[in-house]
Parts: C-alpha cells; sequence; structure tokens
C-alpha cells in the first residue's frame, strides 16, 4: 500500500482507539447503575486494537501508537523513513477524536471537560489511585514493554497470524486491567496527547512522562524480543525446507 493509504489507515485506526476507549471511559464509566466501570472501560480499548487489527492490518500494520511504530522499528519489522508520517496520522487521528468526543460530552448538561479529567493520563494527586510519579512510570515502562513483546510474538511469521489480533486486544485489555489505577493507562502517547490537550494544565505538564515512559518500554522489547526471537541458520534452513 502507498504511503497516503497507510496514512489514511493509521489516522481513522486511531481515531477509533480513542474514541472507543477514551469515550467508555467518559460517557460510560461513571454512572452508579448502568456504568461500565474499569473492567468495562478496558476491555473497550481492547475491543478497538482488535476490530482495527483485522480491519486495516492488512493496510497500514494498525500501529495506532506512536511507541508501536518505534518498537516495530527497533524490533527489525518496520523502515525508519515511515516513522514520521505514521506518528503524525496517529497524532490527527487521536486529536480528531477527542474533538469528537468532547462535542458529543459537552451535550450533558453541567458537563466540565476540564473538571471531568476527561480521560487524561496522569500521577500524584491525579492519578485515580493516588499513586506517586515512579510508580506510573514504571507502569507505564513495563506495561508497554510487554504490550510490545505481545505484538512482536504474536505477529512473528512463526506465529499462527490469523490469531494474531486477538492476542493484542486481550493483552491491551489486561494492561488496562492492570494499570486503569495507577496513570489511567496510557502506554501510547498519543491517546495521552489527544486528551491532555482538550484539559489543558496539568495534563500538558505531566504530558511528558506519557511520552518517555512507554517509548522507552516500546525500545526496549524491541531490543529483547529480536534477542529472544532471532533463529539460529540452522534453524532457518530447517524451516524453509519443509514449507
Amino acid at each position: 500500500m502507498n504511503l497516503t493509504r497507510r496514512f489514511l489507515a493509521e489516522f481513522t485506526g486511531t481515531f477509533w482507539l480513542v474514541l472507543g476507549g477514551c469515550g467508555s471511559a467518559v460517557l460510560a464509566a461513571g454512572f452508579p447503575e448502568m456504568g461500565i466501570g474499569f473492567a468495562g472501560v478496558a476491555l473497550a480499548f481492547g475491543l478497538t486494537v482488535l476490530t482495527m487489527a483485522y480491519a486495516i492490518g492488512h493496510i497500514s500494520g494498525a500501529h495506532l501508537n506512536p511507541a508501536v511504530t518505534i518498537g516495530l522499528f527497533i524490533g527489525g519489522r518496520f523502515s525508519s523513513k515511515d516513522i514520521v508520517p505514521y506518528v503524525v496520522a496517529q497524532l490527527a487521528g487521536a486529536i480528531t477524536a477527542a474533538f469528537v468526543l468532547s462535542l458529543i460530552a459537552s451535550g450533558k448538561p453541567g458537563f466540565d471537560l476540564v473538571e471531568s479529567g476527561f480521560a487524561a493520563n496522569g500521577y500524584g494527586e491525579h492519578s485515580p489511585g493516588g499513586y506517586s510519579l515512579f510508580a506510573a512510570l514504571i507502569t507505564e515502562l513495563v506495561m508497554t514493554f510487554m504490550f510490545l513483546f505481545i505484538i512482536l510474538g504474536s505477529t512473528d511469521d512463526r506465529a499462527p497470524s490469523h490469531l494474531a489480533p486477538i492476542a493484542i486486544g486481550l493483552g491491551l485489555t489486561l494492561i488496562h486491567l492492570i494499570s486503569i489505577p495507577v496513570t489511567n493507562t496510557s502506554v501510547n502517547p498519543a491517546r495521552s496527547t489527544s486528551q491532555a490537550l482538550f484539559v489543558g494544565g496539568w495534563a500538558i505538564q505531566q504530558l511528558w512522562l506519557f511520552w518517555v515512559a512507554p517509548i522507552i518500554g516500546a525500545i526496549l522489547a524491541g531490543i529483547v524480543y529480536r534477542f529472544v526471537g532471532r533463529e539460529t541458520e540452522a534453524r532457518v534452513r530447517e524451516r524453509l525446507s519443509t514449507e
């Protein structure tokens, strides 16, 4: 696929991730009787990635996340020349989704975008569970490492490719179940940026962590998987001879 089509696919996929994931948190999580809670939000994020992996995986790879794009590059699965266009598409899709979500949420009387937090990521007093900067840093780094490790492993040529979206979607669901109380779960700089831009103030000030930690985690995962998943020359010859 040419770059324009892949750009549009990444834009659309990231739009869906933010609208579906953050939308579930902003619109559906907080109702006392019919709210979906943390578990519902976690599932919503997993479903957005699962559905988009099947919808656009064959077009752009369905990265939907700057950390994923960088991790795949480090893992030897992506070209450096396409990193910037992919990240731009992801940011544009996420910000557009946040804008649409703000229009929907503002239709409820009394809704205050800043006061609500708008599903922004944070630490300290802005952590859902009051977790510290250090706890948030470790959480985002480790969770992104595991997310990229799952992606790299499940999309390996030796793995059953038709099952990769399920593994990735369920992996992201589990990550959210673990880390929503700590940071509201980022593992995705585009998702964090889109919400922070609309909340402003503290969300912008704390945004650096949700770029730095996921990218470090993704880089480490790319390095580790290249070692763990590497085939010996003898094994490659054996596999090719049976195909």
